[in-house]
């Protein structure tokens, strides 16, 4: 496969295993609503913001949507807009590592994007995701006039990629029928079966049984239909459908016979087509009002309206399923997945984390309208809490760094040793089994007894502690823990793999 080449790339692809871990801090001062909503607003860099949450939530992020720098060569307030190229790829790439981590198995990502960059990003997630991931680029028209002040082209539209972790395991939601697709289906006989509507009755390729005459209610013979075609069906399947009242003869019995679809037999939905013009999805002049009418400022030169990120959303996620978007702006998908009923991570390093997202976020749980509230009529409830990057987990060497609690150690100990997110409690040393391995850390007092050969060494004692915290599981397992006073040969008896901290407690 093809791969893009630039001036840093053998050490932009491996920026990603650099970025250190780091702790997730709450503020509760921040913090709105409902607390354990499990939506995260997270202030910081993203890319470290992104790495931090690799412990617990790798595989478990069902849509991720992103609006990055369009690298347009003009100075935005909030984002370096005026990258190099070279640059732009260098802080793509790591970024969309990360992501493809965190997506799950039936997942899908979706990066807006236009011409400056888009065909070069398209090359670049080809590679991260894999060519065969790539599901189709939607268009979505942006403005609903031309820009007379344009000097080659008036551009009107931009991109959205889309990928899926794997796109056999990915299957889109279909989109609601429109007034106007159903006002297609009528009842010209009064079918008790409602209204339908006639589809042709010709196969254009070769049907053996296909190819016979028809004699119709006026005595008309039909030799075959229009264009010396074949009919899509057999004789006998044609006069079966006849007896059911599925062929429409026409008012008079005259016409060339076709057959009815009944609107009550039709799917409940559309696939989503990947042209989304702005009176369906909404266009940036309605995304600024929408962000007007929260702040009462025009801050962000490229928002997105909340009807585009619906969309997105109904399409990729169902209710329950977790959201990301690592570029939140101005918060716009986070308000958008929390009026849906989805769980949501947003991560923005800027001062507007504080002053624009969490108030919008606010008002969103509040139950103000705007946006597609009424449409989803959402009337307020929820919570999310409010995260800043703290301390590095791990030195610069990749060991335990100074002051490091029991609970995000835990996380990374079981994330190192299965490569998935830490669902646990670390209430207990025996931090859960997978694939038939238990996994235990003694570490910071977990057992009560801090002293330096007490509850953080593995002794007789503390080994039937474990055991008893892993319950019905009898399995082997790997204990983390300052030092052994139990030897070799026991450790072996007991299907113990005994790893020294901080040494074997490394970074994955």
């Amino acid at each position: 496969m093809p791969i893009l080449h630039w001036l840093t790339r053998d050490r932009d692809v491996k920026a990603a295993d650099a970025v250190p871990y780091r702790l997730l801090e709450r503020d509760g001062a921040l913090s709105a609503g409902t607390p354990g909503s499990g939506n995260m607003l997270i202030q910081g860099d993203n890319l470290e913001a992104l790495k931090s949450l690799l412990p617990y939530y790798r595989g478990q992020v069902k849509c991720i949507y992103i609006d990055p720098p369009y690298n347009t060569r003009s100075a935005f307030e909030h984002y370096d807009d005026n990258l190099e190229h070279s640059q732009w790829l260098a802080m793509i790439w790591p970024r969309l590592e990360l992501l493809r981590e965190l997506l799950s198995e039936d997942g899908s990502i979706w990066v807006s994007i236009d011409d400056n960059e888009g065909h070069y990003l398209k090359v670049v997630m080809d590679e991260v995701f894999g060519r065969s991931s790539f599901l189709s680029t939607m268009i979505w028209r942006k403005n609903y006039s031309p820009k007379s002040t344009a000097r080659h082209f008036s551009e009107d539209h931009d991109y959205i990629l889309v990928y899926a972790r794997s796109s056999d395991a990915w299957l889109p939601n279909l989109m609601p029928r429109s007034e106007k697709q159903d006002r297609a289906y009528r009842n010209l006989d009064d079918d008790p079966r409602g209204p339908w509507k006639t589809s042709d009755l010709s196969a254009r390729n070769f049907y053996s049984k296909g190819k016979y005459r028809i004699v119709g209610p006026s005595s008309r013979v039909i030799e075959g239909p229009p264009g010396g075609n074949y009919w899509r069906v057999s004789e006998e399947r044609f006069w079966e459908l006849d007896a059911d009242n599925r062929i429409w003869w026409g008012k008079d019995g005259t016409a060339i016979p076709q057959i009815k679809r009944f609107l009550s037999e039709v799917k409940q939905g559309v696939v989503p087509q990947t042209f989304w013009s702005y009176d369906e999805v909404g266009h940036t002049q309605d995304a600024k009002k929408e962000i007007l009418a929260l702040s009462g400022e025009d801050v962000f030169i490229t928002p997105k309206p909340e009807r585009l990120l619906q969309r997105i959303i109904h399409i990729a996620t169902n209710p329950g399923d977790l959201v990301l978007d690592s570029f939140l702006g101005s918060g716009t998908t986070a308000a958008v997945a929390q009026k849906m009923g989805r769980r949501w991570i947003g991560i923005e390093m800027g001062d507007h984390a504080v002053t624009h997202c969490a108030p919008r976020l606010n008002k969103v749980i509040e139950g103000e309208g705007g946006g597609i509230s009424a449409g989803v009529g959402w009337q307020g409830g929820g919570g999310f809490d409010f995260y800043r990057l703290g301390p590095a987990v791990f030195d610069a060497d990749g060991t335990i760094a100074t002051g490091i609690a029991f609970t995000p150690l835990a996380a990374h100990v079981w994330f190192a040793e299965t490569a998935t997110p830490f669902a646990g409690t670390a209430a207990t040393p025996f931090l859960g089994h997978h694939d038939g391995r238990g996994v235990a850390l003694l570490y910071n007092g977990i057992l009560g007894d801090k002293r330096p050969a007490g509850g953080n060494v593995l002794t007789r004692a503390t080994l039937a502690l474990i055991r008893e915290g892993a319950g019905d599981f009898t399995g082997p397992v790997t204990i983390y823990g300052e030092a052994s006073r139990r030897s070799s040969a026991t450790l072996a008896a007991e299907r113990v793999t005994f790893k020294q901290t901080p040494y074997d407690v490394k970074a994955r």
